[in-house]
């Protein structure tokens, strides 16, 4: 008797907890990284399944003028993500998840980006207010915590090995575009051979990752901000799509001409520095120039889908 209640003296209030809340904890502590982040961010699966831009995409009210925005979303978007998995291939959290050859999506979208644009795409591609914040945030957890990469890889690609495949089919089909894969590259992973079994080989080498409880939440904490940042990016192209359908013309295109002020631009929707701004050309007075020509039409649906795939994808892991 004594002994149990010098046992009982030694242990703090706050150390005790009730059976079933420390059965419940050690359930979390062991269950998979998978499932904790297929259920942690459900909620943001709802709130990002309600955007705008993805309900007017179901219902094919896509905003052509927003093509070339969608597509560099897309490429400044994983060219970030795939430098940062280049810089930490050797971190022993990252390294079982680093597949450079199966996954990384840039010399891909580099393709895609040539077949819309043409060889000078560079020179018109601008990255939006929002996707340089969703980039800034890649690069920081790359640089200081880049153990949650596994967050935003996990979200990527997983979502392009599942629905985006569906979507590849769909371009394909409506937009009668080549059976040899030009215009779909993102999609195309040349090294995977079965995604299925790719996708459940990927989230095994995950699971097995030697992760605290306190680490896997950070990590599902991440992810929820990748559908964040990815949201930003659907409302900004909402917002784009409403001042240019207050700034049209007759025939159908802009009234800005890309000169004067930036802020004027349809494509800058939110406040950015002025320095910033100067010297540069607004995008969509060379989107004109694609759109104008009817061959290009077709391309318009194209790039909205590629952007819209990597959210629809989402449901199918």
């Amino acid at each position: 008797m004594s002994a149990e209640v010098e046992t009982s003296e030694g242990v703090d209030d706050s150390e005790r907890k009730n059976p079933v809340a420390q059965e419940k904890e050690n359930h979390i502590r062991m269950a998979d990284l998978s499932e904790l982040l297929k259920e942690g961010t459900k909620e943001a699966h709802d709130r990002a399944e309600n955007t705008q831009f993805v309900k007017d995409f179901l219902k094919g009210n896509i905003k052509k003028e927003l093509f070339k925005l969608a597509t560099a979303a897309l490429y400044f978007t994983y060219s970030a993500l795939e430098e940062e998995m280049d810089r930490n291939k050797d971190h022993p959290v990252f390294t079982p998840l680093y597949f450079p050859m199966e996954l990384h999506r840039k010399e891909a979208l580099t393709k895609d980006m040539e077949y819309f644009f043409g060889e000078n795409w560079e020179e018109q591609v601008m990255c939006s207010e929002a996707t340089q914040k969703y980039v800034e945030r890649i690069h920081y957890v790359g640089q200081n915590e880049p153990e949650l990469l596994v967050a935003h890889t996990y979200t990527r690609y997983m979502g392009d090995l599942s629905g985006g495949q569906v979507l590849k089919k769909v371009a394909q089909r409506a937009l009668k575009l080549p059976s040899t894969g030009e215009g779909t590259q993102f999609y195309h992973f040349e090294k995977v051979d079965n995604a299925q079994q790719f996708k459940q080989f990927y989230r095994a080498r995950m699971n097995a990752l030697d992760l605290s409880l306190k680490t896997k939440e950070r990590i599902v904490e991440e992810a929820n901000k990748a559908f964040e940042y990815n949201m930003q990016i659907f409302d900004e192209l909402d917002q784009a799509g409403s001042a240019l359908a207050r700034d049209t013309l007759e025939d159908g295109f802009p009234v800005h001409d890309g000169k004067g002020d930036m802020r004027k631009c349809p494509f800058y929707t939110g406040q950015q520095d002025t320095g910033a701004l100067e010297g540069n050309s607004c995008p969509f007075q060379k989107a004109m120039t694609v759109l104008r020509k009817p061959n290009n039409l077709q391309l318009i649906l194209a790039t909205s889908v590629a952007l819209a795939a990597g959210l629809l994808a989402w449901y199918y892991i």
